[in-house]
């Protein structure tokens, strides 16, 4: 049972384990954007990345150290002295840090996967958190896949890691197999741990659950009402397959319901929303509209009845308000008259921060935007901001795009791209409008890209909607993200395009 008023710590792994949800990849500049704010949503640990997995893995935990003060920042690593070490080398200037050792412990994977007896994962195991320990005070021990778990293995295992010096034990569902109830469930799983395992009291109980059967969530306030204190989480949930426990459901649910559960968590839930839409924007995996918390439905009603309701008491039918989640969507009042120190006020009202270059050419957008579309929401400020930012200094840059479609003849586009002093003029066609657009650069650019996917969505409601176009291009396994934003459909394609080839070509330097 939860003891009243427990502190929940929440461990946010959006920048290792979300980072590896399909077309998720970030780069540095944008994991350190994440991680600030993360520090904002006072998330208590930030898992900032695998420091062995890549030399741009190491590199931004390094800079993440550097960009954030009050959370713990950790680095997973395998059970190998190499990935250890790596780790503790990437977290040297951290101010406070946590080494994430893990290894699996279900038949499966010691059979087939490490091709390891059970002595033998004991014994590696201990090995990694004494070696752990001895560059940081602070290790978590994972038991991979313990949702597949021999239950009294699992209980040797944990209990030699505490032995070992592990301060946290994570219990992932690594699978997402579990089921939040009944005798052989999640919840069940904590709490045979916390009656057999010695001394478990002394550490931290840490849950990460996967959500292929839908139970992610569940299965982690399961864990938290048998004695978990930390949860692992994403924001927006993304991670393998179908996901992490999503953060701002977990952090929501524990504070809407603190009456059943008994806990809370450090969150400033305002922040959620913020969050939300700066890992939507970066990795350009849009939320569903009926999301929990942060899906654009989450607070909208259109039922008669639901409506009636509302407008008596709003109690009727929300169990929480839009704003407590930073949902507070104003409608901006400046327009092509206002001055340019209004514009920065508002930027600072919506904890935007951009460079002093991407600011000037966002406000001059700005007025030009104004000139035809005469109501700018905050989204619509968000988007033409970011989008400036994105574009940035390229070696590329989208300068005029002219379609010509219809019912007969193929679509033809002609594009004009910037290349320093040099200016790229082209037509071709394709087989739509998108298409001959993409058809046009790559004739300019003199090579053709792999694209792997193209999603739009709107900013906001109506014809005159800023649209916002993602694109991922894959070269060798690795995925580029490129994102545009504009008034126009096509002008928002083409600019995401070229932003990805940009991205793409940098890596080959």
């Amino acid at each position: 049972m939860s003891q009243p008023n427990r502190h929940i710590k929440i461990f946010d792994t959006t920048l290792r384990d979300g980072e590896q949800s399909p077309g998720c990849s970030m780069n540095q500049k944008e994991k350190v954007a994440v991680a600030q704010q993360l520090e904002r949503l006072n998330v208590d640990i930030i898992e900032a990345g695998f420091a062995i997995a890549s030399p741009g893995d190491f590199a931004a935990i390094q800079a993440i150290t550097q960009a954030v003060e009050t959370p713990i920042i950790c680095s997973l690593a395998r059970a190998k002295k190499a990935d250890i070490q790596a780790a503790a080398d990437s977290l040297a200037l951290a101010k406070r840090k946590r080494i994430h050792t893990f290894i699996a412990t279900s038949p499966v994977h010691m059979q087939y996967k490490l091709m390891m007896t059970p002595d033998q994962v004991v014994d590696t195991a201990v090995e990694a958190v004494r070696l752990a320990k001895s560059f940081v005070a602070d290790v978590e021990f994972s038991c991979e896949d313990a949702g597949r778990s021999d239950w009294g293995f699992l209980v040797r295992v944990v209990t030699a890691a505490i032995q070992a010096g592990a301060t946290t034990i994570n219990i992932p569902d690594t699978v997402g197999y579990q089921l939040p109830d009944g005798d052989r469930g999640f919840g069940a799983l904590i709490a045979y741990l916390m009656e057999h395992v010695p001394k478990i009291d002394t550490v931290d109980v840490s849950v990460h659950c996967h959500d292929d059967l839908g139970f992610a969530t569940a299965n982690a306030l399961a864990g938290v009402r048998a004695g978990a204190s930390q949860i692992e989480c994403t924001i927006n949930g993304i991670g393998e397959r179908a996901g992490n426990t999503p953060l701002e459901e977990i952090v929501m649910a524990i504070q809407v319901r603190s009456d059943a559960l008994g806990v809370h968590t450090a969150i400033q839930t305002p922040e959620i929303m913020a969050a939300s839409r700066l890992v939507t924007r970066i990795t350009g995996s849009v939320v569903q509209p009926n999301k929990a918390i942060v899906g654009a439905n989450a607070f909208a009603h259109e039922a008669g009845i639901h409506q009636h309701g509302m407008l008596k008491n709003r109690d009727t039918y929300e169990i929480m308000t839009a704003e407590s989640v930073g949902r507070v969507d104003s409608t901006l009042v400046l327009g092509k008259h206002s001055g340019r120190h209004a514009f920065v006020d508002k930027l600072a009202a919506l904890n935007i921060q951009v460079s002093d270059t991407a600011m000037a050419r966002a406000f001059e957008r700005f007025k030009r935007v104004c000139d035809i579309k005469k109501q700018l929401t905050d989204r619509d400020i968000e988007a033409l901001v970011m989008d400036e930012q994105d574009q940035g200094a390229s070696a590329f840059v989208l300068n005029t795009v002219a379609v010509v479609t219809g019912n007969g003849p193929k679509p033809s586009a002609t594009v004009t791209l910037l290349q320093q002093d040099r200016e790229l003029i082209g037509t071709e066609t394709g087989e739509g409008s998108v298409d001959a657009i993409y058809n046009t650069v790559d004739a300019l650019i003199g090579e053709a890209f792999d694209l792997v996917d193209y999603v739009i969505h709107s900013v906001t409601g109506g014809t005159d909607a800023i649209a916002e176009v993602t694109v991922r291009l894959q070269e060798h396994g690795q995925i580029f993200v490129g994102r545009g934003a504009a008034l126009d459909v096509l002008v928002a394609s083409a600019k995401a395009y070229v932003n990805a080839i940009n991205q793409l070509r940098d890596s080959r330097e």
